[in-house]
C-alpha cells in the first residue's frame, strides 16, 4: 500500500488539471487522495509529530531560506522564462475573487497534510537520496508542464528533490515535522504571492 499512495496523489492531480481544468479540484482531490492513502494505511505516526521541534534553529533555517524562494521567482521571473499564464491562471478557476482564499488555503493546510505524507508516511532516516524525494518533486511536473521551457521544469524538478532531501534530513534531525511544515508554509506563501503579484501587480 506504501507505494501505492503516490499513484493515487499523482491520478487526483493529474485528473484535476488536465480533465476538470480546475486547481482547486486538483488541490483538493490531492489533499483527499491523501488522506484516503492515509485512513487505509494507517501509519500510526502521531499526529502531534507536526508539532513537534527540539530546536529554534531549525525552524528559522528553514523559514529563512524557503521564505527566500518566492523572492527569487519574483524577481527572476524573466529569466525563468516562465510563460503568460495569465489566461491559464483564469481559466483554471483562479480569479481575483478566488486567489486569495486559495493562497490561504494552500499556505495554512497543504504544509501539514504534505509534511505528513512525504516527510512522514513515507520518509526515511536515511541520509541518501530517497524514492520519496523523487516523488514528492515529480507530480510537480504536471503542474510546471506547458507553462515554462523543457530546461527550466528540469532545473525545478531538481531543486524541488532537493527540498525533498533536506526536509527529511531536517525531520530527522530535529526529531519532528513542525519545521519543515513552517518552511514548507513559508515556501509556498512566498511562491504563490510571487505569481500572484506578477499576473495582478
Amino acid at each position: 500500500m506504501k507505494w501505492i499512495a503516490p499513484v493515487f496523489v499523482y491520478v487526483a492531480v493529474g485528473l484535476g488539471i488536465f480533465f476538470f481544468h480546475n486547481a482547486w479540484s486538483a488541490l483538493l482531490g490531492f489533499h483527499l487522495a491523501i488522506i484516503f492513502s492515509l485512513l487505509l494505511a494507517k501509519p500510526g505516526i502521531p499526529v502531534k509529530i507536526l508539532f513537534t521541534s527540539t530546536s529554534i534553529k531549525w525552524i528559522l533555517i528553514n523559514v529563512l531560506l524557503c521564505g527566500s524562494t518566492g523572492l527569487i521567482l519574483f524577481f527572476l521571473w524573466d529569466k525563468f522564462g516562465v510563460a503568460d499564464v495569465s489566461t491559464y491562471v483564469e481559466r483554471i478557476g483562479l480569479n481575483s475573487s478566488t486567489w486569495i482564499p486559495f493562497i490561504a488555503y494552500f499556505t495554512l493546510a497543504n504544509p501539514f497534510i504534505e509534511e505528513y505524507f512525504w516527510r512522514g508516511y513515507l520518509g526515511s532516516k536515511t541520509a541518501n537520496p530517497y524514492l520519496s524525494d523523487f516523488l514528492y518533486a515529480g507530480f510537480h511536473g504536471l503542474i510546471l508542464m506547458n507553462k515554462a521551457p523543457t530546461n527550466m521544469i528540469v532545473y525545478s524538478l531538481a531543486m524541488l528533490v532537493l527540498a525533498g532531501w533536506f526536509w527529511r534530513q531536517i525531520a530527522r534531525a530535529d526529531q519532528g515535522l513542525l519545521a519543515t511544515v513552517l518552511g514548507h508554509m513559508a515556501a509556498d506563501l512566498s511562491i504563490l504571492t510571487a505569481v500572484y503579484l506578477k499576473l495582478h501587480g
